[in-house]
């Protein structure tokens, strides 16, 4: 007769970051993945295997195991797009994109935005969220007309919501289920003192 234990959870492929749960004391549990893909021959037969939600203050606990990671949108918000032109379609070829910048950009898009860097974080930062999605649009030509005001908007943003600061330890690249590189936050570091000097 009691409410079951709330949790988040929508795809189920790993490719949502909507089933982010600490798991003893890792963020998605012993695996590098995510918690809906985590099987449970991870564990032995007879452990007790403790729950818990995402613990940083950016990411409010809405009941029992579900957070609130609306922190993350605004983030995004605040400069994750790029500027096209409005009319038909332009030509696929039209932006030749170098193939290094492709690869980057590839490489940063696989964030999923489920929280476990902040989560992982003993500062509860969003540095590697922030430059994944940062750095994902900065590398491409069709990113470069925002690319100042994307990251001091992008980082201020983040500092707005309350999130810890970075101070490398590297937790966050170690807890990303889609290995996000620790040298993106160096990246977008870069980016945020060329904006700087320019502004």
């Amino acid at each position: 007769g009691e409410d079951p234990v709330a949790f988040d959870h929508d795809c189920r492929e790993g490719i949502c970051g909507a089933c982010s749960l600490v798991i003893n004391g890792d963020a998605h549990g012993p695996e590098r993945t995510t918690t809906c893909q985590l099987h449970m021959r991870s564990f032995a037969d007879g452990d007790t295997i403790d729950v818990e939600p995402w613990r940083a203050s950016a990411f409010p606990v809405v009941k029992d195991l579900v957070v609130d990671r609306s922190a993350f949108d605004r983030i995004i918000q605040a400069g994750g797009y790029i500027t096209a032109p409005t009319g038909s379609a332009p030509e696929a070829h039209a932006t030749a994109v170098p193939k290094p910048a492709a690869d980057s950009a590839f490489e940063h898009a696989e964030c999923i935005g489920c929280g476990a860097c902040v989560a992982a974080c003993p500062n509860g930062s969003a540095m590697l969220f922030t430059s994944a999605k940062v750095n994902h649009l900065n590398v491409l030509p069709q990113g470069s007309p925002e690319r100042e005001t994307r990251v001091l908007d992008m980082v201020a943003t983040m500092d707005d919501e309350g999130f810890g600061g970075c101070t490398l330890t590297g937790e966050c690249a170690t807890a990303c289920p889609k290995g996000i590189p620790l040298p993106s936050i160096a990246a977008m570091n870069k980016e945020w003192l060329r904006a700087l000097r320019k502004r």
